[in-house]
């Protein structure tokens, strides 16, 4: 596919049967702050962003700085809701997105945070399979990704129930929060070549 990224019609909702996934808007920045401050204990061992509650100001400035990427296609985050029965968006549960994009290889990464109270209710796995979804589909992925610590067992499990293969792990890979060298797991899904090809 050699249409610019900024010309592709990428949904900014996407619904699954308990979770909403939203791309970034102004204005969410207090609530976000919220929910990362609620959630350090949860979050602190695996992701560098959240070693120090965020004040509402610099989370909005975070949130706009998303909003401006998912624009220019350079990083299409989005915020991970509880769906309500009518359909609409709930309560914010944490975030996700496709990440580290190479659009030349067609290549995404899959991230994903929760807030502590709402793990293990199946919202982050759904989030990756609708992301999983919009990737192969409408963006034409060849490879996604999901990179996480091998020391963390719930986010390995996420992209082992999602279908993702253990493609192998990357030692020293890169430091942890702690400054200390730690192993990377990557797995991966990959594109079914057409048939005939």
């Amino acid at each position: 596919m050699s249409l610019d990224p900024l010309l592709l019609d990428i949904p900014e909702r996407l619904d699954g049967e308990r979770t909403v996934l939203l791309a970034p808007r102004a204005g969410l920045g207090a609530e976000m702050a919220v929910v990362i401050t609620q959630s350090l204990a949860h979050l602190r061992p695996w992701m560098p962003w959240a070693q120090d509650a965020p004040s509402a100001e610099s989370a909005e400035l975070v949130v706009r700085r998303m909003q401006a990427d998912f624009i220019a296609r350079r990083d299409l985050c989005f915020q991970i809701y509880a769906r309500r029965p009518d359909g609409s968006a709930g309560r914010l549960l944490g975030g996700t997105g496709l990440h580290r994009i190479d659009w030349a290889v067609r290549k995404f990464e899959v991230g994903y945070w929760i807030r502590p109270e709402a793990a293990g209710q199946g919202h982050v796995s759904e989030a990756v399979r609708l992301l999983t979804v919009l990737a192969f589909g409408p963006l034409d992925a060849r490879r996604v990704e999901i990179r996480c610590d091998t020391r963390n067992t719930r986010s390995r499990a996420v992209a082992e129930r999602c279908g993702f293969a253990l493609e192998g792990v990357l030692r020293c890979d890169s430091l942890g929060v702690d400054g200390r060298p730690r192993d990377t797991c990557v797995y991966a899904q990959v594109a079914r070549p057409a048939s005939g090809a």
